[in-house]
C-alpha cells in the first residue's frame, strides 16, 4: 500500500476516534504532508513518536490542534515548539508556508524541524531557536498561534502578540491536559493585560510534555550529581587535588 493510500486510512481512523468530522481544511491538509518524511517508525500509526530524542505529537492530537487552531489562508502563524516539524508542515497547508513561523528552545529539535521541512517540500517555513515563553515578537501581530507544549496559562507574550482577532491553542493543565482555544479580549496589544483573553472552546484531551525552560531540553536529568557527573566526564575534567578541591573548581567552572 502506498504512503497516499495510507494517509486517507490515517485520515478515516482519525475520524472514528476523535468521533467528530474533521473540517475539509484539516483533512486536505492532513492528506497532503508525507508524514513519513516526519516519522520514521510507523509514521501512519495512532500513537506518538521519538525521533531523534525529539517528540512526534500523534495524528489525532495534530488533527484536534488544528481543528480548534481554525486558521485559514493567509494567516500569519506561530508554532511554539517545533518538534519534528509535522505540525507546521500541515499547517503551511492551510496558511501557506511563508505565514508560518515555527520556534523551539532545543537546537536539535529546531535543526532537525528544518531539515524535515525542507525535504518534504515546505523550506519557506521558518524555524528559529528561540525560547517559546518570548514568542517571535519580530514578526508579530499573529493571527493564530499553536503551542506544542502543556501550560496551566499561555505565556503573557503569546498574548500580547495575538492581532485584535487572533486565537491562541494550547493544551491546558498536567498529565492529561484539555485543548483549549482563547481570543483575547482586548483588541489594542499595548493596552492588553495578562488577563484579557477568554476561553472560546474546548476540544478533547490530548497528553503533551510541559513547555520546557530556557536551556532546558528533553531527557534532562534532573538529578544534580549525576547531571554534574556526567558535564564533567564529557568536558574531560580530571580532579588535580582530591574529590573536595576538584568539586569547588567545576562549581566556578560552570
Amino acid at each position: 500500500m502506498d504512503e497516499a493510500a495510507l494517509r486517507v486510512d490515517m485520515i478515516e481512523r482519525l475520524e472514528h476516534d476523535i468521533g467528530e468530522s474533521l473540517g475539509e481544511r484539516v483533512l486536505s491538509a492532513l492528506g497532503a504532508v508525507p508524514r513519513e518524511t516526519f516519522v520514521s517508525s510507523s509514521p501512519y500509526g495512532a500513537d506518538a513518536s521519538q525521533e531523534e530524542g525529539t517528540r512526534a505529537l500523534a495524528p489525532a492530537t495534530v488533527a484536534r490542534m488544528l481543528t480548534a487552531l481554525d486558521a485559514r489562508q493567509g494567516d500569519e502563524t506561530l508554532i511554539v515548539g517545533a518538534g519534528v516539524g509535522y505540525t507546521a508542515a500541515a499547517l503551511a497547508e492551510i496558511v501557506g508556508a511563508r505565514h508560518v513561523h515555527a520556534v523551539d528552545v532545543d537546537r536539535d529539535a529546531v535543526h532537525l524541524a528544518r531539515s524535515n521541512l525542507a525535504d518534504a517540500g515546505y523550506d519557506a517555513v521558518l524555524v528559529d531557536r528561540r525560547n517559546g515563553v518570548e514568542g517571535l515578537p519580530e514578526y508579530a501581530p499573529f493571527d493564530r498561534v499553536l503551542l506544542e507544549a502543556a501550560v496551566v496559562r499561555p505565556p503573557r507574550a503569546l498574548i500580547d502578540q495575538l492581532s485584535a482577532d487572533g486565537r491562541i491553542v494550547y493544551p491546558k493543565g498536567t498529565g492529561v491536559q484539555t485543548v483549549v482555544a482563547a481570543e483575547p479580549t482586548v483588541a489594542d496589544r499595548e493596552e492588553r493585560g495578562p488577563d484579557d483573553f477568554a476561553v472560546v472552546e474546548e476540544a478533547g484531551p490530548a497528553r503533551l510534555r510541559a513547555m520546557l525552560a530556557e536551556g532546558e531540553r528533553g531527557g534532562v536529568e534532573r538529578n544534580r550529581t549525576r547531571r554534574e557527573d556526567a558535564e564533567r566526564a564529557e568536558q574531560g575534567h580530571f580532579a588535580r587535588a582530591g574529590w573536595e578541591q576538584d568539586w569547588i573548581d567545576w562549581d566556578r567552572q560552570g
